[in-house]
């Protein structure tokens, strides 16, 4: 018998959309990991990093707060109720969300580890999708893609640095070294350049593109760019329009926490105390033109992109937080795919659906593959339950999860209706 939906990879967007399959009676689904259990950016679980949204944005809360794989049901099953609730934190640790993901998918039974999906294709025949694994092949109605996203190393440093998907892995080796530069100036970044600063005792130098270190926007109607109403909203802009907007809106995504910039400030002042500045060089708008290594260590070529002064700095080490990009869906569908838009990227609707051939009849969805169509929330957890959801009701063609019609005080767009003529 065929199955309803599989999900090919378990990240947390799948593995939310599990979490929410698994309370629809009679709904097959199975999901598909190629890593032995779950893990999430293990390289990135520093000490005393935290989501940059609410642990109400678990895998189920904004859409089933009674589903048994909360984030407060997590809690009960650790006996940890009474020591969260007297912590008084919105924001949870990185590696308590890690955990907490892991927890759900041992008990989501449609969830399977060690299967490495290999292909995809359509049976005219059967009028199904045939998933196929190292060692089985599975018919369904439906395919839901979450491969998350790969790490990015710009073209001049791509031989020479590490990236900071892989900080934890290659800390002690950093610590051992005089100098170390960190490029880049997201959240990422910023986490590992004060963890590199508490650990070290100078010799340290962080880069950035960005002509500031800038602070994150959150503000409280700014965050109302995470909602449903401003992802429908951004869906329906032209395709030019939406190329535009996303890159001018990278304070929104792509910039630093203020408690996080505060706490390198405060470490770095801490560093003046008695007299001397510490040994540690912070400078934003520079570009990395060119990478080498030299007697054992890397030549970085740079420009200033305001002066246009030009400069060689020699460092022992680079990390790389210059984040990450989608996976084209064209490995895994290939020939499914349909017309692609004006830049070659794959289509999505509304409701999450891949554009493929007129001649299949089944579906695949995108998770965390759609940002050019539906804005910057797509990697944002805060929109998992809700985009699950969506795409779980548009399978079983019913609302089994309702959805709110509106979330945001904003009104996104000039609705005409709405106004009066003059």
């Amino acid at each position: 018998m065929p199955l309803d939906l599989v999900g090919v990879g378990i990240g947390p967007f799948n593995l939310s959309l599990a979490a929410l399959a698994s309370r629809v009676d009679g709904f097959r689904a199975r999901f598909l990991d190629r890593r032995p259990d779950f893990r999430w950016h293990p390289g990135l679980l520093i000490d005393g990093t935290t989501l940059q949204v609410p642990f109400l944005a678990d895998l189920v809360t904004l859409v089933d707060p009674t589903n048994p794989l909360s984030f407060l049901n997590y809690l009960r099953h650790r006996d940890r109720l009474f020591p969260f609730y007297f912590t008084e934190r919105f924001h949870i640790p990185r590696a308590e969300y890690d955990d907490y993901c892991r927890w759900a998918a041992e008990r989501l039974p449609s969830c399977a580890f060690g299967q490495e999906v290999v292909a995809v294709e359509w049976s005219a025949d059967e009028e199904l999708f045939e998933v196929t694994t190292q060692n089985d092949t599975l018919l369904t109605h439906n395919v839901v893609i979450g491969i998350g996203t790969e790490p990015v190393l710009p073209a001049p440093l791509a031989e020479v640095a590490h990236h900071s998907a892989d900080y934890l892995t290659v800390r002690d080796e950093l610590l051992g070294l005089d100098d170390v530069t960190v490029v880049g100036s997201g959240q990422s970044g910023a986490e590992v350049f004060l963890d590199l600063l508490r650990r070290r005792g100078g010799g340290l130098r962080w880069l950035t593109r960005t002509p500031a270190f800038a602070p994150m926007e959150y503000s409280k109607l700014g965050l109302e760019h995470f909602t449903p109403d401003y992802t429908r909203y951004f869906h329906t802009l032209p395709e030019p329009t939406r190329d535009a907007l996303v890159p001018a809106q990278w304070q929104l995504y792509k910039a630093i926490s203020a408690d996080t910039l505060a706490e390198i400030h405060d470490e770095l002042y801490r560093r003046t105390v008695g007299g001397g500045w510490p040994d540690v060089t912070l400078t934003p708008g520079i570009e990395v033109t060119s990478a080498r290594r030299a007697d054992g260590r890397v030549d970085l070529d740079l420009r200033h992109t305001h002066q246009g002064a030009t400069a060689t700095a020699r460092t022992d080490a680079v990390v790389c937080a210059t984040g990450y990009a989608e996976r084209d869906l064209h490995a895994l569908l290939g020939p499914l795919l349909g017309p692609r838009d004006h830049a070659g990227r794959h289509t999505v609707d509304a409701e999450f659906r891949v554009g493929l051939r007129p001649d299949i009849t089944g579906a695949v969805y995108a998770q965390n593959a759609e940002r050019h169509t539906h804005g910057v929330g797509a990697p944002d957890l805060g929109l998992a339950a809700w985009r699950a959801a969506t795409i779980l009701n548009a399978v079983c063609g019913r609302a089994v999860h309702p959805l709110p019609e509106r979330t945001a005080f904003t009104t996104f767009g000039l609705a005409t209706q709405r106004w009066r003529a003059t």
